[in-house]
């Protein structure tokens, strides 16, 4: 098309919705009869916890107006957009939930005499006033469910609620600015001039050390997780038989996982990895779109979310057949020792990294015993770290509302920091024997094994939240016969 073409006959290549259009009458007929559906909700359980949060924030940044928007929602195809989940920070501030969460909605603090006032700009229920709440395919009642009224958000959070029609007069004010930038681009376009990126990175850095002690509310939050990803787990493995007659059966074992994670909460907190035989090798094999075959181990790397958006994360390499081959026990009982040294390794007082270079050493010396690298000492040099080539990543990360939880946290508060009661985080360490690696023996060639628990610091250890699952190889064995049986 000539770009001198009239604009207005481009519209004639647009189809538009599929739908007919509404008629007069239709609009005037939706526009009465309708019943009062208005309530008084209950306080949301996190409600108070939100508002500790606000309160630390406001400290740390008193006389500035800060803004953390929810996010919008993301297009898949066309008109259908994916499943909404609202920006972490603005989750933790706000008590907001995974299925009553606004898309567009933002957090403002705005500074005061004393203190912060906290105000949700939100969209409020689509009015039957209007023909918004069945025309508007995005936000409409009858397209997408029912959100609260202003007067209902403000009962269920507990914080003063507006319109989001409000917000660039608000955000239009000069007044010192702080954004979580890049999760809305039209707030980062309102606050324009009164923010500046460094004084942003350090909101957003705060806010990711601010989840890095869980207090015991969301330590029960992550255990609810654990328990319903444990439940999981078992579901897939009364689910194997099955998934070895299909040729697709890591998607099978996905969709076994899946279900139970809906059933029980939010749904998954990350994508579900069900990698069989060498896919195991693919730290993020997400495709899970190969066969399980007898003899196959299945790395299963899965983790439940909560309504409240805390999540699991929990990784076991199980055999299909429910009994390992020897080769594969010998791999298996490796990973094992690396993590259980890690473990031990994770208490209050010791530095975040201790754990993983404890498992590294155990992975090492096992590399040297089995002749695949020379000399462990000198592989663990980091100016060497050779032994990097079959179990590339780290052994943990810290774990909350995001699966890699606090991650724009500095590392002298997280990567090289300390371990202290409240802590939640993974141990995780792998084995990664590609099927193509020459340097290997042949018998090991396209073995992948993780072992994944979730840990929470205590004042003087640390607690295992996913004990609840198997880890000895032989353990695993009576665990799987037991629930294939």
């Amino acid at each position: 098309m000539s770009s001198s073409q009239p604009a207005e006959n481009a519209d004639r290549y647009a189809t538009g919705s599929h739908d007919l259009p509404v008629s007069a009458a239709l609009a005037e007929y939706f526009g009465h009869s309708w019943a009062d559906t208005s309530h008084t909700p209950a306080p949301v359980e996190a409600a108070p916890h939100a508002a500790r949060r606000r309160a630390a924030l406001s400290a740390r940044f008193p006389g500035e107006r800060l803004v953390i928007p929810a996010g919008g929602l993301k297009v898949r195809s066309n008109d259908f957009d994916y499943p909404f989940r609202p920006h972490t920070a603005f989750a933790y501030l706000t008590a907001e939930s995974g299925a009553d969460a606004v898309p567009d909605a933002v957090l403002v603090l705005e500074p005061g005499a004393a203190g912060h006032e906290a105000i949700l700009f939100t969209h409020p229920r689509s009015p039957r006033d209007t023909g918004q709440f069945y025309r508007d395919r995005k936000h409409g009642e009858f397209w997408v469910g029912r959100r609260r009224s202003l007067a209902e958000t403000e009962r269920a959070l507990q914080l003063a609620a507006a319109s989001l029609e409000e917000l660039p007069k608000i955000l239009g004010d000069v007044a010192p600015t702080r954004v979580v930038r890049g999760v809305d681009a039209g707030v980062d376009r309102l606050v324009g001039g009164h923010a500046n990126a460094a004084a942003d990175r350090e909101l957003a850095a705060f806010l990711s050390e601010l989840r890095l002690v869980k207090d015991g509310w969301e330590i029960a939050q992550l255990t609810a997780a654990v328990d319903h990803t444990v439940a999981g787990f078992t579901d897939v493995v009364g689910a194997l038989p099955r998934a070895m007659r299909h040729p697709r059966g890591e998607r099978l074992v996905e969709g076994v996982f899946n279900t139970r994670a809906r059933l029980e909460g939010n749904g998954v907190g990350y994508e579900t990895i069900a990698a069989g035989g060498a896919h195991a090798c693919v730290l993020h094999w997400i495709r899970n779109d190969g066969p399980l075959r007898d003899g196959d181990l299945l790395l299963l790397d899965a983790g439940v979310e909560t309504d409240t958006l805390y999540t699991a994360d929990v990784t076991r390499t199980l055999p299909v057949n429910g009994r390992f081959t020897d080769v594969q026990r010998r791999v298996y009982d490796l990973v094992y020792a690396a993590q259980e040294a890690g473990i031990a390794a994770v208490r209050p007082g010791a530095r975040f990294r201790d754990f993983h270079q404890a498992a590294m050493r155990v992975i090492a010396e096992g590399l040297e015993e089995w002749g695949v690298i020379p000399d462990a000492a000198a592989a663990l040099d980091p100016e060497s770290g050779i032994y990097r080539r079959y179990t590339l990543c780290s052994s943990g990360h810290m774990l909350g509302m995001d699966v890699h939880d606090c991650a724009r946290a500095r590392a002298e508060q997280y990567l090289d920091g300390v371990l202290e009661p409240g802590h939640v985080l993974t141990v995780e360490p792998g084995l990664y024997l590609q099927p193509d690696d020459l340097t290997l023996p042949e018998e090991l060639r396209g073995i992948g094994v993780r072992i994944e628990d979730d840990l929470v610091v205590t004042e003087d250890g640390a607690e295992v939240l996913s004990g609840g699952l198997p880890r000895r190889a032989d353990e695993i064995e009576t665990w799987m016969a037991d629930l294939l049986s």
